[in-house]
């Protein structure tokens, strides 16, 4: 009966011990499963973030598109200006050739006044 009770024993002590090391593998299993849903929830969360950063940005997209809509209508004012002052640019510089040709006209008839024929 010795032999079965020390049968009996070192199979409950075997059993034991599988039981044991059964429960650490699924023990450490669980470990690494919540240490997943943590590190997701961690990715999840900073996703969330990229999101609405993302979103912010198409807004500001949006309206920077608007307002440089409402610039084309200033930039097309300020080119025809531009060709406005090019414009008168040519006519000053047309007045002032004029003007440079009449004060030469002027100054040479000082200097050479006409002679009057009624003498």
């Amino acid at each position: 009966m010795a032999e079965k009770d020390e049968l009996a024993e070192s199979l409950n002590d075997l059993f034991t011990s599988v039981s044991t090391m059964i429960k650490s593998e699924l023990q450490g299993t669980n470990n690494h499963l919540e240490l997943l849903e943590k590190m997701n929830l961690k990715v999840a969360e900073e996703y969330k973030g990229f999101g609405d950063v993302a979103s912010g940005l198409r807004v500001f997209v949006e309206q920077l598109k608007s307002k440089s809509g409402s610039f084309d209508q200033y930039v097309h004012q300020i080119d025809a200006i531009e060709q406005q002052v090019t414009d008168f640019e040519a006519v000053i510089s047309m007045l002032d050739n004029h003007v440079s040709l009449l004060e030469s006209k002027v100054q040479s008839l000082y200097q050479h006044p006409p002679t009057s024929s009624n003498n």
